[in-house]
Formats: structure tokens, sequence, C-alpha cells
């Protein structure tokens, strides 16, 4: 696929990653893509690391693989002997194809990858919306999470929270967040990017609702400003967005009526304001129509302007 075929692919319909995203201030480093087979030049240098990686095409594993390569490698983020917290999105009782969850196999293989780099173990939960035990089965995750070789724990119990504060929050200054979380060595975020009734965007700061226990806070004390805080609580180590078929509408739970785009896209990094801007330039409406965003890099939680940061685009 040449690159103006890509453009045009990622132009379709109101959820594609649009061409002014490649077009903007980060076009040189998007212009250093990969060929096929997904190698890539260094971006920034001879030997540097980009800050953010953006994977097309190929199967939900392939970029991964592709993604965590181009990052570093998995070593570069897993240490041995390290507990390793993957938090996926697993809230709704729904079957993969709604696209509601974390596609299973995205989750399969960041699993068998940090095993493989010598994790100690590996432990995959979400806090549900829906009944824990039924959402974990039918998104596919909980079997595919296993088949690696994860252990999967229950988020479904006060109990398993601890209370943290939030140092420098304005709003969400405490919560009680799962105590997986605070132990882990290594805290990946793993999101499925889709649309969401009340805060507009599922992404990776909104994922991280699902680690904490009390989420009516949320709604009643301001959506915007707890979602930008939550990263005070427990920053995540890596952010792998899952946003191979991008639920359009009827977000977050999903109907045989929402809209889809088949993007087959993965973006990583250890930013999670680059990432959910990101996010939000594939969703459609750009990181100025969710106020999270912003509140998150006034408080110096990432990098809001991509512009400044080096990216790398890869093409399987």
């Amino acid at each position: 696929m040449d690159r103006r075929d890509f453009l045009r692919t990622l132009g379709r319909g109101a959820g594609a990653l649009g061409a002014a995203w490649l077009l903007g201030p980060a076009a040189r480093a998007f212009a250093q893509s990969a060929g096929p087979g997904g190698s890539a030049a260094p971006v920034g240098g001879p030997g540097a690391l980009p800050d953010l990686v953006a994977v097309k095409g190929g199967t939900a594993a392939s970029r991964v693989d592709a993604a965590l390569a181009a990052a570093g490698g998995v070593a570069r983020f897993v240490r041995k002997g390290a507990l390793v917290v993957v938090k996926p999105n697993i809230g709704w009782d729904v079957r993969p194809e709604l696209a509601a969850n974390t596609d299973p196999g995205v989750v399969k293989r960041i699993v068998e990858l940090c095993l493989a780099a010598g994790a100690r173990k590996v432990v995959v939960f979400d806090h549900t919306c829906d009944a824990w035990r039924a959402a974990y089965s039918n998104s596919g995750i909980e079997a595919a999470a296993k088949d690696a070789g994860a252990e999967v724990a229950p988020a479904h119990a006060e109990s398993y929270y601890q209370a943290v504060e939030g140092r420098g929050a304005r709003t969400l200054k405490g919560a009680k967040v799962h105590e997986l979380v605070l132990e882990a060595d290594l805290f990946i975020n793993a999101p499925v990017l889709k649309n969401h009734g009340g805060a507009g965007m599922t992404c990776a700061m909104k994922n991280l609702m699902g680690a904490v226990w009390d989420r009516g806070y949320f709604h009643s004390r301001g959506l915007d400003a707890c979602i930008a805080e939550a990263v005070l609580l427990r920053k995540p180590d890596l952010n792998i967005v899952d946003a191979g078929k991008v639920m359009l509408s009827g977000g977050p739970r999903g109907s045989a009526g929402s809209r889809y785009s088949d993007q087959r896209l993965l973006l990583l990094s250890p930013d999670i304001v680059a990432v959910d801007v990101a996010s939000a330039r594939t969703l459609g409406p750009g990181p100025d129509a969710f106020e999270y965003i912003g509140k998150a890099a006034a408080l110096g939680l990432g990098q809001a302007d991509l512009g400044k940061l080096a990216i790398r685009r890869i093409e399987l």
C-alpha cells in the first residue's frame, strides 16, 4: 500500500484517522514509515526511540508485535521477575464483534510477550460494569488471557481496593484503587478506542475508571476533571490502544445499531496524554472535543502537542 492509498483508507468515514494528523505538525515523523514487514528507520536520530507508535494493518497480534518492537522491544518495559498488571476494557457482557471491550487477541499477545520477556506473573483484571463473570467470559478476554499464561483477577468487591491520595488533584483528591495496580512493577493500560455517551470517548485515561472502586464520584463531581486526575493515582507505565474496530456510535456498550470504522490500528505510548490525543483524532472530533485531555496536559501528565514528539508509523 502506497502513501496515497494509506491516506485514502484512513480518510474513510467519520471515525477515520484523518489526513490532517498525518499532514500536520507530526508529518515528518509519520513520513518515516515502515515498509512491508514493519521495519522502520529510527525516528529522531540513530538509536532514538519513538514517543508514540502507530501500527496499521495486520492482525491484532502482529500489531502488538510491531508496536513493541518499534518502541525498543518488550524487554525495555518488562524486567525479569516483574509482576505485570494488564488492565484492558472488559466492562461489558457482549461478544467481541461489538468492540465494546478490548480485542482478546491484543490482550493475549501482550501477556505472551511479557511472560516471554521474563515476567514472574501477569495478571489481567477490570472493574466491570456488567456482571463480572459474564463480562470476563463473553468478552473472550478471560479465555485469551489464561491461554497465554496470565492469571485473571476479580475486581467486583470493595475489599480489593486501597485508598490512595491524588497528589496535585483539585477534584479527585483521593480514591480507592485496585490493589493490583498499586502492587504492579509494570502497569499496562490496554483500552479499546470507542465512542462513549457520557465522556465522548473511551480510551487510555477513561479506561482508568475501571481501576477504581467508586466511579459514581467521577460523575457527581465532574467527569472530565476526575478522568484527568485519575492518572495521578497511579500513572500507567505503558498504554496500548486497541483501535482495530472502532465503535463510532452507541458507546460504551454498543448494539446491533452501532456504527463502526474498521481501522486495523494500534497505538502505543508511555505517554497517556499523547496516546489519547492520537486516539481522539482517530475517532474523529480531535482532542479539543474532550476536555479531560487538556486538563491532563495542564497537570503535566503528558504531551498534547504531537508535533513535539517522535512518532513512528508502521504499515503491515
